[in-house]
């Protein structure tokens, strides 16, 4: 068996999955896992982790024969390109500039795009199509465009939802910590149903209300949701209509075919 692991390192998580390539340029995910990012942890520490990930699902290292990262935390880039060919012996594919996305990048410097923003266009346009408005729920909000042309046109980027929390929880000393989930009500009876309304639905409405204003400015888009948080604020937005929990994972996979595929 031919596999390909895929990496997508966010300032949170590192999401890895996996790919059968036997099933072509369209393979669905096989299996996929989280583990929290440390910008701390070894080669060895990230090596051991994920051979345990990938036996629990009767994996072997031998198996993977091509490493493809995404990764927004530069110094964990010489970690992982070393823990790609320690653990699997394999060169990884990075996605950084030069690499062939089949987007153009209309901004002002397409060098300072996060990987993970481009990654989550190229994989928005295959499955959903252009134009597109692309959310993506991580450590921080990002809010990407894609024209008709299937060219990248910008975004916003906001601060995520846990961020956001954090901030209240740390400046507002009387107020708990509470656990970030749709409330059982709009109107709280108490201090900690009122905080989880406030935040939720708070965060909500600052969503729908970008959205928006962006398809004002691009009517016709389509918008998809993914990252971590997609599958909890997603469902409360009307104006989103896909949620895609595993794009970046999948944008990883097209653009590993679309660079390595063909090369023998």
């Amino acid at each position: 068996m031919s596999l390909l692991l895929a990496v997508d390192v966010g300032n949170t998580n590192v999401v890895l999955g996996i790919f059968d390539l036997a099933q072509g340029p369209d393979a669905p995910l096989v299996c996929s896992w989280r583990l929290a990012t440390s910008r701390e942890r070894t080669v060895d520490e990230y090596g051991l982790s994920a051979l345990a990930l990938m036996r629990h699902q009767g994996i072997e290292a031998k198996q993977i024969k091509h490493v493809a990262i995404s990764c927004v935390v530069p110094p964990l880039h010489p970690v992982l390109m070393s823990w790609a060919r320690n653990y699997f012996g394999v060169d990884a594919f990075y996605v950084e500039p030069g690499v062939k996305t089949g987007v153009k990048v209309l901004i002002d410097n397409p060098s300072e795009l996060g990987a993970d923003r481009l990654v989550n266009a190229v994989a928005g346009i295959e499955k959903f199509g252009a134009p597109l408005i692309i959310v993506d729920f991580g450590t921080a909000t990002s809010y990407d465009v894609v024209n008709a042309k299937q060219e990248y046109l910008g975004g916003l980027i906001s601060p995520g939802l846990k961020i956001s929390a954090e901030a209240l929880f740390q400046r507002a000393s009387r107020l708990p910590r509470v656990e970030i989930a749709e409330p059982e009500r709009l109107v709280g009876k108490n201090t900690i149903q009122a905080m989880q309304s406030g935040i939720f639905y708070g965060y909500v409405g600052m969503v729908e209300g970008i959205l928006r204003r962006l398809l004002e400015e691009c009517p016709g888009s389509k918008v998809a949701a993914t990252g971590g948080l997609a599958r909890v604020i997603a469902p409360h937005c009307p104006l989103i209509n896909h949620i895609a929990p595993d794009l970046t994972l999948d944008g990883l996979r097209i653009l590993w075919f679309r660079n390595q595929g063909g090369r023998k």
